[in-house]
């Protein structure tokens, strides 16, 4: 299964719907999204979307309320953290800071994190894999980027949202 992961989009409605643009050529059959979508304005270019949407609120988030209602239409939002489980069978844990998910309890496969607007992927001693998809707005660094991530390999992707053709996606195969 191939899920599309961003975040701390910030408003920045131009790259949300370059996100989009991925995420449908990509045929991602989920996206989710790690927090900071901030306004409710930011919501409807997500409806192009040819999947549905698992989201979970930042620490900025400016309209929790219209948020919420806008993204009952696409799919879901909720305070992390919290976890799910893919079609697939691939357990995520979701949150917006990382230190959110430290000493938590359970079983997991990927836990998606953000905050940093620093794209990163790791894998633990335990082989499960942290994944950063970096801001999607690009005001922080000036680097737009979204993941792309296969939940049967465990292979992520970072891919800028600067770039438009798929052999400019950088991708770690250690993963």
């Amino acid at each position: 299964m191939l899920i599309g992961i961003f975040a701390d989009s910030h408003d920045h409605l131009d790259h949300i719907r370059r996100a989009v643009e991925v995420f449908n050529q990509a045929h991602c059959e989920l996206v989710v999204f790690a927090g900071d979508l901030i306004s409710s304005f930011a919501v409807p270019p997500l409806r192009k979307l040819n999947c549905k949407v698992i989201a979970c609120f930042g620490d900025n988030e400016g309209n929790k309320p219209g948020v919420s209602a806008g993204m009952r239409i696409i799919g879901s939002i909720g305070e992390p953290p919290f976890g799910f489980k893919t079609s697939d069978g691939c357990r995520i844990l979701l949150t917006h800071m990382e230190r959110s998910l430290k000493g938590i309890e359970g079983e997991f496969d990927v836990a998606i994190y953000a905050h940093t607007h620093k794209p990163r992927i790791d894998r633990d001693e335990r082989g499960r894999v942290w994944i950063n998809p970096g801001e999607t707005s690009g005001w922080s660094y000036g680097n737009p980027t979204v993941v792309l991530f296969e939940t049967t390999s465990k292979v992520a992707t970072i891919v800028s949202l600067r770039q438009s053709a798929a052999t400019d996606l950088v991708s770690d195969p250690s993963l």
